[in-house]
């Protein structure tokens, strides 16, 4: 018959589809993340740096010094954040319009994670890298995150997958923060780590260095990882050093159980540097906010 359109065929009306759906979950994201003031990733080159107890601990500093905080767990095949925010066993609700609602955690912390969608904590998550993409892009857009002054996003080890959809899907990422511990070994992976946000252009706000040192009790401090290479390694490669967070035992006991320990153990070496990290990162954020408003 002439003039009869040719049919589509279906693999190739999927393919649009699903393109279509991508699109328009960019879109929600980028409403979504208009509500957020800071977005800021949390990096690490290696993994059993602490990288998640960094996460959960600033996350809790910030909102304990009066910032609305969110925390996002975009390590899809080793969600940790669920149990070092004490929200292991609760669910992420859905909405009539698919809107994903966020578990609250102690201190007001909102809280997403795949870890929070799974039937049980030992269910492991099988999927290839394609898949992890899409569960990253569906919780940006769907998330109801509403007003936040931080949103962190929590990411496994690495430069991969995961690394480069955030930087891709959050236009205007604030920086990242890079987490080290003190030796030599981990100066190397750190070393990508940096190189990956400057060739990706994302803004390094600063390297923290966790498990710096133990404090005895009569005072003496013991770096048993190594010293100093947080430190180094921000000053080799220009970036901030935003300082170190030593080694408490009462720490691990204090993430067993989704606690915020400066607030259990506020007095301790560990518990002051945290807030003064979370201190600092509000002031260094907030002068840079306030420069730019003043060229404009």
């Amino acid at each position: 018959m002439s003039g009869a359109k040719p049919s589509v065929p279906p693999e190739v009306r999927a393919r649009i589809e699903a393109f279509k759906k991508i699109r328009e979950q960019e879109k929600m994201i980028e409403e979504n993340m208009k509500k957020i003031k800071y977005k800021i990733a949390i990096l690490s080159g290696k993994g059993g740096v602490g990288k998640s107890f960094v996460t959960a601990s600033l996350a809790f500093a910030l909102s304990y010094l009066g910032k609305k905080v969110g925390v996002l767990d975009a390590d899809i095949y080793g969600p940790s954040i669920p149990k070092m925010m004490g929200v292991m066993g609760q669910h992420v609700l859905a909405t009539g319009e698919g809107r994903l609602i966020p578990v609250t955690a102690p201190l007001g912390v909102k809280v997403l994670s795949i870890g929070l969608m799974l039937p049980a904590e030992d269910v492991p998550v099988i999927w290839r890298g394609a898949m992890t993409t899409s569960a990253i892009r569906e919780m940006l857009a769907y998330a109801d995150w509403g007003e936040l002054d931080f949103l962190l996003i929590d990411l496994p080890p690495g430069t991969g997958d995961e690394q480069l959809t955030i930087v891709q899907l959050i236009k205007d990422l604030t920086g990242a923060i890079i987490v080290t511990i003190p030796s030599d070994v981990s100066r190397i992976v750190v070393a990508k780590a940096i190189n990956f946000c400057k060739k990706l252009n994302l803004k390094i706000l600063g390297i923290i260095e966790n498990m710096s040192y133990f404090v005895c009790p009569d005072g003496s401090r013991h770096y048993i990882f190594g010293e100093g290479a947080g430190k180094r390694i921000a000053e080799e490669y220009g970036v901030p050093f935003l300082g170190e967070i030593p080694i408490d035992p009462r720490i691990s006991r204090a993430n067993d159980r989704g606690e915020p320990f400066f607030v259990k153990y506020p007095d301790t070496p560990a518990a002051k540097a945290v807030i003064e990290l979370a201190k600092s990162l509000i002031r260094q954020l907030e002068e840079e906010n306030s420069g730019k408003s003043g060229k404009e």
